[in-house]
């Protein structure tokens, strides 16, 4: 099952109390003070790793605890501190304080740690209170609680290519001829309830990755169809694919099928208008397609688009569109990096 939104409640652990002690060895008058001080309470600390896909884990467990710190001892003994608690969760997810909805963290690095919650400090014996006109302190002091949070965590799949499009415009298709992913194909709208992820070879040793998000419908920015739910999964992409299906048997006509898809795009992120992108003009081995697609091309055209028709069927476009696209991405990576830097 594929889970991209949970949430969950962490604890880091609380401080250990200081102890009063005095010395009481043989031959050791007035030996003064020695109570230790109590051990630091464990944090909690959230990891990224690629070898998890989902959230699903966290939809079980709900509460996660780090161990506390153990009280000072005699002789000036430091009590143990407690131990972290470790969380793996999937690289790309985004950590938000649900109260506040201040977001903690963004893990996008292979074995990223990110401490959430740090734990209380342990509490100071009574040793640390002894000055030169109080030689027999009897004051200790308490280890402080751990940060608790209730945390809201949403996935956002890496990828570096989106595919939009209408249901039935045949993204899974297209994935699936590009790549070695098998998402579900039929012939009804929305086969597609959870992105899926592609690896796309290209040149002699380069690649890129494909996000198939399921399909979008005019008025998903109010909840219809399966609404923005996924949408979150292409935010990190760096270009987009709008595909079309140009068929005959196509319910919708190709021009107001692209201005749907923009507009639903920039209802949900104002910024996705502004991702470079290409339109596909999918299933042209259709009879019938020919009219359909020639108005596709004049409009891209028009307003300066790249267009490419392409069969998954046949194969026919594919090698070009993937060229391109893999040109695109290595271009979009390259600025990224001198951006950074």
């Amino acid at each position: 099952m594929f889970v991209d939104e949970a949430k969950i409640t962490v604890r880091a652990g609380r401080g250990g109390d200081g102890i009063c002690s005095f010395r009481r060895e043989m031959f050791v008058p007035r030996g003064g003070p020695d109570g230790g001080d109590g051990g630091h309470g464990g944090n909690m600390v959230l990891t990224a790793s690629h070898r998890l896909t989902t959230l699903l884990d966290l939809r079980y467990q709900k509460h996660y605890e780090a161990e506390d710190g153990r009280p000072g001892g005699g002789s000036n003994c430091t009590g143990r501190t407690g131990k972290d608690t470790l969380i793996t969760l999937p690289v790309g997810t985004v950590v938000y304080d649900d109260a506040t909805g201040e977001m903690l963290a963004d893990l996008v690095t292979e074995g990223e740690p990110a401490v959430i919650a740090h734990g209380g400090r342990g509490g100071r014996g009574n040793s640390n209170f002894a000055t030169s006109t109080n030689r027999t302190p009897t004051r200790c002091t308490l280890g402080t609680a751990g940060e608790e949070r209730t945390l809201r965590l949403e996935l956002k799949l890496l990828a570096d290519v989106g595919l939009v499009g209408l249901p039935n415009a045949g993204k899974s298709t297209l994935i699936a001829a590009i790549s070695s992913a098998r998402p579900k194909i039929a012939d009804y709208p929305f086969t597609t309830l959870t992105p899926n992820l592609g690896v796309v070879r290209w040149g002699s040793d380069r690649s890129f990755v494909v996000a198939d998000i399921p399909g979008l419908i005019e008025g998903a920015h109010e909840g219809k169809g399966l609404g923005f739910q996924f949408l979150r999964h292409i935010e990190r992409t760096a270009f987009l694919l709008h595909l079309i299906d140009v068929s005959e048997w196509a319910p919708d006509e190709p021009i107001p099928s692209l201005t749907v898809m923009r507009q639903e795009l920039a209802a949900y992120d104002d910024t996705l208008k502004d991702r470079q992108f290409a339109v596909v003009a999918t299933k042209i081995d259709i009879s019938g397609a020919c009219d359909r697609l020639t108005q596709l091309q004049d409009y891209c055209t028009r307003h300066k688009y790249r267009c490419f028709p392409v069969s998954s069927a046949t194969r026919a476009g594919l090698d070009e569109l993937i060229a391109f696209v893999g040109q695109r991405v290595d271009t979009l990576r390259i600025a990224q990096c001198e951006t950074k830097l």
